[in-house]
This record gives structure tokens, sequence and C-alpha cells, in this order.
């Protein structure tokens, strides 16, 4: 149980209807992915308001509905949470989680990598205790409350992603998370065309400080050239203690060694002096390094690094960021690797995804290939650091691009004619055309923005083998028919 339907009513300042003995394992604001037994929150959206799938919640074994006006249809006993404001009612559901637990709370923001950070946090520290943490990238204004609003009371650690588009929006979530340690993974130009600046992005991110206290702890990228900037901010909201990671000498969490394979990185590592070796399921010296933040806040959460580096040999990419998949279009022995990076991009985030593109071999008469989409909210630099991925595409000795959207038309004729595969003004039409030239042995990587869709041509690469033994078949009974006659 999360919640009983007094402690929810007392959270919210709400009042009870019909039935009132109810209690929630859960909490859900989507009927679509309502488990039985959850709380569903009827939020009010842009497209939607949540209050026309009650019934639905109730029919698919809500254990309670939270609304903010009288539904037509339900019976009296129906189990009714009353609020004047439904996203209202989820924060305050979230603060009432944040207020009654003694869990030690980890927050995560950065400009790329927090949801992989995340990730490996949730495995290391649940290692070591129970442990919740935010699903998906639930980083946003509706996110964190609905995160928050499903952690146990008796949780040991919690771990939350901050997300944010525009300043003052992680000051927002922060003080509804309250962290006691906060980690910045890195400072790059991502959506910078509405801050105009890394300097103006940095201090948007630093805000993660405001919602910490003299007790907390700041984990900070010292090879970033933002450290300093992030440093200060952190003392100016009174957060206890800096620690560092990165590559030199004198920090807190130092790489000593990254060995890089396809399949992998093997990590040497100096934890406030106390040395680990693990090996991480994930390739790249990125990963490696924020691997490094997490021991970091595993060892200033009093945990035992020795064994949360262990758990983190078990971490797999999350699901559109890196995850790998082998596709089989007629050569078992020699199948198609698709690689989904389709979540989102960056310039920073090409470049490391191209770097894990060179280390991998085609298989046999195999090549490697990279799908891309557009990067978003660049701002006026777009065109360029489109273009600009021309070289790393070169150096990680790809053998030929795809691309779609209008930004990504700029790297397509930096392309040297050999390496051009064919460019599109969206992902649905280049999903048509990357399938037909694929063959067996090659390595394809399909990455670009949120906002780019490219998940559509993953999905269109995935079902490959049912739909080119569908064409076989078609193509068979053709031929019988023409035989026939």
């Amino acid at each position: 149980m999360i919640w009983s339907a007094a402690d929810a009513a007392r959270a919210t300042n709400g009042r009870l209807l019909g039935s009132q003995d109810w209690a929630a394992t859960g909490v859900s604001i989507d009927t679509r992915t309502l488990q039985p037994g959850d709380l569903f929150i009827a939020i009010k959206g842009d497209a939607s308001d949540g209050h026309a799938y009650v019934k639905m919640a109730l029919e698919k074994g809500a254990a309670a509905v939270m609304v903010a006006r009288a539904v037509d249809g339900l019976p009296d006993h129906a189990p009714v949470l009353m609020v004047d404001d439904t996203f209202k009612g989820m924060q305050a559901l979230g603060q009432g989680a944040r207020n009654r637990t003694g869990a030690k709370i980890i927050g995560v923001t950065g400009s790329v990598g927090k949801t992989g950070t995340k990730e490996m946090m949730a495995v290391a520290f649940g290692a070591l205790g129970q442990t919740h943490y935010s699903k998906a990238s639930h980083n946003n204004h509706w996110g964190v409350p609905l995160s928050l609003s499903t952690m146990h009371a008796g949780c040991d650690y919690g771990i939350f992603e901050m997300g944010m588009n525009h300043a003052g929006e992680i000051s927002n979530l922060t003080q509804q998370v309250r962290p006691d340690i906060a980690i910045i993974t890195t400072i790059e130009p991502v959506h910078i065309e509405h801050f105009g600046s890394t300097e103006a992005i940095a201090a948007a991110k630093a805000e993660i400080f405001e919602g910490m206290d003299a007790h907390g702890v700041a984990i900070l990228n010292a090879d970033n050239p933002h450290f300093d900037q992030l440093a200060q901010a952190a003392r100016k909201c009174g957060v206890g203690k800096i620690l560092s990671f990165g590559g030199g000498e004198d920090v807190d969490g130092r790489l000593v060694e990254c060995l890089l394979a396809s399949n992998g990185s093997r990590v040497k590592a100096v934890i406030c002096g106390e040395e680990v070796s693990f090996t991480l399921l994930i390739a790249g010296r990125h990963i490696a390094m924020n691997a490094i933040a997490v021991l970091l806040a595993v060892s200033a959460a009093g945990g035992n690094v020795r064994k949360a580096a262990k758990a983190l040999e078990k971490v797999q990419p999350p699901v559109g960021r890196g995850r790998r998949e082998r596709i089989n279009i007629g050569d078992r022995r020699n199948p198609v690797t698709l690689i989904d990076e389709s979540y989102n991009a960056s310039p920073v985030a090409m470049q490391a995804a191209f770097k894990v593109l060179a280390l991998i071999d085609p298989g046999r008469g195999g090549r490697r290939i990279a799908v891309l989409g557009d990067m978003l909210e660049l701002g006026a630099d777009g065109a360029r650091l489109h273009a600009d991925l021309a070289l790393p595409l070169q150096a990680a000795d790809v053998n030929l691009v795809y691309t779609c959207g209008a930004l990504m038309k700029n790297l397509h004729d930096a392309l040297p004619p050999e390496q051009r595969g064919a460019h599109r003004a969206t992902s649905a039409e280049l999903a048509e055309i990357v399938p037909e030239v694929l063959v067996p042995g090659d390595v394809v990587m399909v990455k670009g923005s949120h906002g780019s869709r490219m998940d559509v041509v993953v999905e269109t690469l995935r079902h490959l083998p049912q739909t080119r033994k569908q064409k076989k078949n078609a193509n068979t009974s053709r031929r019988e028919v023409e035989d026939a006659l």
C-alpha cells in the first residue's frame, strides 16, 4: 500500500465520497498504463481531460479516482477523492510522500546523460536497499510530482530526474524533490535556442541546488568548463559539500582507465580514495564517466561502493538510448544489428554515438549505416551544427548516412557523395527507404531528437523480418498463379 484513503485525503485536503476504505498500491494519470489498485488522477491537459476516463479507470480496477468535479454515471459507492484541482492535488500527494519519507533522496539533471545516469543509480542503489526511482523520463512539471506520489513510505532511497527547456523549471521541481544529493552530469548546448549561451544553460541546471540545504552534497563534472560556475552556484544556495568527478588527478571520483569494446567498457576508478573495477554493458567513455558520478552518490549516501559497482555490471541501455537488437533478414548467422538511439539527440550526443558505432564491426558483407533526424532547439547555429557532423561520421568509418528533416539537409549536403544515402523530409518517408537497402551484416544506428520521430524508423526495422516474409509469400503466390495460367 502506498496510500490509504485517509492519508490521501489528508495530504490533498480533499473530500472522500462513496466507499472510503480503499487503499492504493500505485498512482496513475493514464488509463492505458493503469494497473489494478492504482489511484487514478483525472488530470486536465491541453489535449484531453482525464475526467472523461474516470469510469474506464474504475472498470480497469482503479482503487479510487481523484477528481475536481462530479462525473456522470458513477455509482454512489464509487471510491472518489474530490479536490479543487487535480494537478495541484497530485503535487500535494507528491509533497505528502516527500514529507513522510526517511529515504535518502538523490536528484539528477544535466544537458545529456541524466536518464541513463538515473537508470544506473536505480540499479546501484537497488543493490543496497529499497529504491524508488522515476520511471521512463518523468522529469517535467507533471512527471516529477507523479513520481514522488508513487514513492513508498518505507523506501531507503529515492531517485528523481529533473529536466527543463526554460529557465525556472528546475527551480520548481527541486523545491518538490528537495534532494539530499544532486548530480549534474554535464553542460552542453542543448535547448540553447531558449537560452542563448551555455552559461545560461548552466545557470538553469544549477537551480537544482535551490531545493538543498547545508547537509546537501553536489556532485559535479570537473572536466566540464562550467564546473566553477556550478560549484559557485551550489555554495551560494548553501550546499554543504561539493564532490567532483572526471579524468584528472585532483577529483573525488576519478576515471583511471576506460577500455572500450563493441559490447561494453572495462572501467577502473578511484571513488573517494577507494579503488574499484567493473564492467559496463554499455560502451562509451561518457557512460563510464556517469557511472563514476553514480558511485560518488553511493559514497555520499554512506553506501557500499564496491557492491554498487558490481551491480552496475547488469545495467542495460534504456529504450531509445543505445539499446541493441538483432534482426534476421535472411541469414540467421549474419543478422542486421539495430542500435536504437531514437529518443533524443544533440551535437555532443551524436558524436558520442558515432564513436560507439565505430567500435562495432559489421558482419560479412555488411556496412555501418547512420539514420539521422533533426537535432532540435539549437537556435541560430542549428544549420552549422548539423553540417559539422560530417567529419565525425567519416572518422567513425560510417559507410552510408540517411537523413530527414530541414536541418539534416545541411549534413546531407556536407557529406561526400559516396557517403550519402538519401534525404527525405520526414522520418516516415525515410522508413520507406532504409529497409529496402539493408543487407545481412549491416549495423544501423537510428538517432534524432524526440520531435523528429525517429522511433518510426526503428519500429519499421523491428518488423522487417515479418514484412520481408510477407512479401516473399506474396511473390510466391503470384508465381504460382502465373504458372497455373
